[in-house]
């Protein structure tokens, strides 16, 4: 798994013990919207099922637990549990290392016979009639052969404000000095900016900050 990290810098009220907004590059903000590609059933296994509100948690595992007898020959539970992630997230910082971990299959040949393989070890050779079920590895090509020239979704060449209801914007002087009007702030020197890195262990609170709060930096950060 890759060490992979972004960051982003946040703009504190020290007074009101809240964020009021971060500064962002390309690759945190491409790891920003590309929260939105992520399949419902990624999200439930990146994070604590028993800590998840409502009922989605019950139903993947109802789907976990299912015997494979209740499911049809030509259906796989995976499919569903561990569905493939778009290939454009493999460029994507963070996400690169989901991506990676789900594009990891579980492929079989037959020890008789070369030339065929399966990724069900119940498929039978249609040479020799065989189980196909000798484990083989599937190794995902590289990041950089799937991934486009500049990769993600947003250009570079600006620095992007995240409010801290993950409202994103690109970053300007007037839209810095609306939002310290907005939130009324006095005296400057209550201000403080503080870097932060984005790990895995990050990105898993902030995934399940932004389905629980409207203020996720704050809640995940300060």
């Amino acid at each position: 798994m890759s060490n992979s990290k972004v960051s982003m810098k946040l703009l504190i009220d020290s007074q009101a013990n809240r964020v009021l907004f971060a500064e962002a590059g390309k690759d945190c903000v491409d790891f920003l919207f590309h929260i939105l590609s992520l399949p419902v059933a990624t999200i439930i296994s990146l994070l604590n099922a028993q800590e998840l509100v409502g009922s989605l948690p019950n139903l993947y595992k109802s789907l976990e637990g299912l015997n494979d007898t209740y499911i049809l020959p030509d259906q796989k539970k995976d499919t569903y549990l561990k569905p493939t992630p778009p290939l454009s997230s493999l460029s994507v910082p963070l996400l690169a290392l989901t991506a990676a971990d789900q594009l990891h299959k579980n492929f079989y040949v037959c020890s008789e016979c070369t030339g065929y393989v399966s990724d069900d070890p119940r498929a039978a050779c249609p040479a020799c009639g065989v189980l196909i079920s000798a484990a083989a590895t599937y190794v995902a090509p590289p990041a950089v052969e799937v991934a486009a020239e500049e990769g993600g979704l947003v250009k570079e060449v600006i620095t992007y404000m995240v409010m801290d209801d993950l409202t994103v914007k690109p970053m300007s002087t007037i839209s810095s000095i609306t939002i310290l009007n907005k939130f009324n702030i006095k005296e400057v020197g209550a201000l403080e900016e503080k870097v932060v890195t984005l790990g895995m262990d990050e990105a898993v609170k902030l995934l399940k900050a932004s389905l629980q709060s409207k203020k996720v930096l704050t809640d995940v950060f300060f």
